[in-house]
């Protein structure tokens, strides 16, 4: 059976998210800092709360990371509705408890007709909804190093 949205390479779009997290994971811990996968903690708008598992974390020095590994789609074009779950992310970060940072971790993928990265156009495109205590990080793959994307 075709899988006309599958990830090339990859098992399944779960497997490569899950691979992703992992390798965000390892950054960090190179970095100096031990995150958690799906850590929990409860967000809201005003006094209505409920639990939400962000990727990765680490309550104790709160810390929050959102891992999306999304690409331009195979012509070149905006992943539109993949973005759409990358404004979802802000959201959360909006409802996470004051006083945590807040990571926004993506791979880097570059676009030879747009000339930008994926995260460069989100965040060109979308700063108005990203909060301003979100740090941005592109990951390239195939040095396993990120840096800070800055609006």
């Amino acid at each position: 059976m075709s899988k006309p949205f599958q990830r090339i390479g990859s098992l399944s779009n779960a497997q490569a998210g899950k691979d992703f997290e992992l390798a965000a994971q390892a950054f960090f811990q190179s970095q100096g800092l031990e995150l958690d996968r799906d850590v929990n903690i409860m967000v809201g708008i005003e006094s209505q709360t409920k639990n939400h598992a962000f990727d990765l974390g680490c309550l104790s020095q709160k810390v929050l990371v959102e891992c999306k590994s999304h690409k331009w789609t195979s012509g070149g074009n905006v992943p539109s509705a993949k973005l759409t779950v990358w404004n979802e992310a802000m959201y959360y970060f909006v409802a996470a408890p004051k006083g945590y940072r807040k990571i926004m971790f993506v791979l880097r993928d570059h676009s030879q007709k747009r000339g930008e990265t994926l995260a460069e156009y989100y965040l060109r495109t979308y700063s108005h909804l990203v909060p301003s205590d979100v740090e941005f990080w592109e990951y390239d793959e195939s040095t396993s190093k990120a840096v800070q994307v800055c609006i």
